[in-house]
Order: structure tokens, then C-alpha cells, then sequence
């Protein structure tokens, strides 16, 4: 089993002809079923062209089409890239994964605002992950954006994070203890994002081959106190937890676009002391998140 994605998953790339698009396409094609998973890319100016084997399409809709793909990731630069996870909405597809960072706030206000208005009207829902996250990965099935494909290791523990690199650290440790991953998704620091780590906890708790779970967050925003709160009632999986930040100034922004704290209950202090009141095992030191997680096994 696997959360959002498996083997069987058809992906097209969003600005597959450019030199991070190319590159990651085809070392997600070079990781497991990814030669099977990816089907198409999306270039409006190269349409009928190939890269790949793949055939380019001018449009999502027409690629989704053809190839009945349902997932879409994207590496299209900042200014087009809100447009670009527009399109792939309105495809209807299931997912659109955004690796894109640097996307001007209020274009993913915009189309946070159309993805809301379409719902209501009764349209298809489709979940969006990022922007500014590094994808996510079901190991020795399919990886869909830049994570490292070899430190992963298929097994049953879940790890969600804000951060991409503490989500390889997480990774990594789990992996040199012998502790395999079911799926380990990057939801991106941006502080207009798709899936939160709420959805992802749910995913994790009906997901029947996930057995605990590694989640990773950042100061600022309510977010991973939402999922904490939400895990006390319903999460019947072990659960670390760590927050990035503890020598955090309050008012101070951050790297990450969505961490700045603005006092009070988004500081790292006070996450963790919520994550602690709802049964998680919380860690200071970013270094033993796997060993904690051994722990509870």
C-alpha cells in the first residue's frame, strides 16, 4: 500500500524541456516503475515533439487525454507556474504536484481562491502538494520530484515534512536502521500550500500498510497544531514528532516563506509542547528522529 501514489500511477511533467523539468524527469524515470509511471510532457511550443520516447503535448487536458494520466508534476519557472497548476485543474486530474518555489504569494492566492470556487460548484476536486516542495515517493514503486531516490527503502513508516531536507534527514536515519518508508511526502514551507500536514496524517492513519509516522514542521502558521489535535482523537499509529526552529527570533522571518513566527502558538516551543499533550513523541534534535521512531516499534 501507499498514500497519493504507486506503480501503477501515470504522471506527466509540467515543463518537462526545461533543464530541471528534463532532469528530474529522467531520474524519476531511472527510480523503480518510473519508465512506466511518466507518459508525457507538457510544452506548448514543442508540441509534437518527443524527449524521453515521451510525446509533448500543448496542453495538460490534451496530454490526460491521450495517455490517461491523472497525476501532473510541475517545473515550470516562478511566473507561470500558478497558471500552470490552474491547468492542470481544470484537466481535472488527481493530483498536481508543484515543485516550484519562489511563486508569487498572490498567484497562489488566486488560484487557491478558482480551486475553492470549482469545488463549490460542484466540480472534480483535485489535490494539489507544494509549491516549493520536493514531491513525494513510494519507495521501490515510483518517485514523482527531486528527492534522492537511493536512501529510501520500502517499508511501513510515513514521513511528512514542511522542510525537503530534514525530510531525507528523517529519511536517511530511518533507512540506515534497517526501518523502511510506505510514503514520505514533502508538503513545502510556502505559506499558501495544497495539502497540509492534516491531510497527510489522515491519509497515513487509513493507509493499512503505514504503521507509525514521522512528521516533520516548521515554525509559524497553525498547522502542524491542527494535525496534532486532530491525531490525539483519531491516530492509532505511533507518532515522532520534530519542529525546525527552536532558536527561532519571534517576528524574525525565516528561509522558508511560511515560517516567521508571529508570537505565541507558533513558536517551536509551544508546537512541540502540543504535539507532546497529544501523544507524540517529540524530539529537540533533528538527529534523533530515527531512533525515536525505533523506539515505538
Amino acid at each position: 500500500m501507499s498514500i497519493y501514489i504507486d506503480k501503477n500511477t501515470r504522471v506527466i511533467t509540467q515543463g518537462i524541456t526545461g533543464k530541471t523539468g528534463k532532469f528530474h524527469t529522467e531520474k524519476c524515470m531511472e527510480y523503480a516503475n518510473g519508465k512506466n509511471c511518466f507518459v508525457a510532457g507538457v510544452n506548448p511550443k514543442k508540441a509534437g515533439e518527443t524527449i524521453f520516447d515521451l510525446p509533448i503535448y500543448a496542453t495538460v487536458k490534451e496530454a490526460a487525454q491521450h495517455t490517461g494520466a491523472t497525476v501532473s508534476v510541475i517545473y515550470v519557472p516562478p511566473a507561470g507556474a500558478a497558471a500552470a497548476i490552474w491547468e492542470a485543474v481544470e484537466a481535472d486530474l488527481d493530483l498536481v504536484i508543484c515543485i516550484t518555489e519562489h511563486i508569487p504569494v498572490r498567484d497562489m492566492l488566486m488560484v487557491r481562491n478558482k480551486m475553492k470556487a470549482k469545488e463549490a460548484k460542484g466540480g472534480k476536486k483535485t489535490l494539489l502538494l507544494g509549491p516549493n516542495c520536493p514531491g513525494l515517493i513510494t519507495p521501490d514503486q515510483i518517485k514523482i520530484g527531486i528527492m534522492p531516490g537511493h536512501i529510501h527503502k520500502k517499508g511501513h513508516v510515513g514521513v511528512v515534512s514542511r522542510s525537503g531536507t530534514l525530510t531525507y534527514e528523517a529519511v536517511g536515519q530511518l533507512t540506515e536502521l534497517g526501518i523502511g518508508q510506505s510514503s514520505a511526502v514533502g508538503i513545502g514551507g510556502d505559506p499558501i500550500n495544497g495539502l497540509k500536514h492534516l491531510d497527510v496524517m489522515k491519509a497515513f492513519n487509513d493507509d493499512p500498510d503505514t504503521e507509525a509516522v514521522i512528521m516533520i514542521g516548521e515554525i509559524g502558521g497553525p498547522d502542524e497544531a491542527d494535525a496534532a489535535r486532530w491525531c490525539k482523537d483519531h491516530m492509532k499509529k505511533p507518532i515522532v514528532g520534530f519542529i525546525a526552529g527552536v532558536t527561532a527570533p519571534a517576528g524574525k522571518r525565516m528561509g522558508h516563506a511560511g515560517a516567521l513566527i508571529s508570537g505565541g502558538a507558533d513558536t517551536a516551543e509551544a508546537k512541540l509542547a502540543i504535539m507532546e499533550e497529544c501523544g507524540f513523541k517529540i524530539t529537540r534534535n533533528p538527529s534523533e528522529m530515527g531512533r525515536l521512531l525505533k523506539s515505538l516499534l
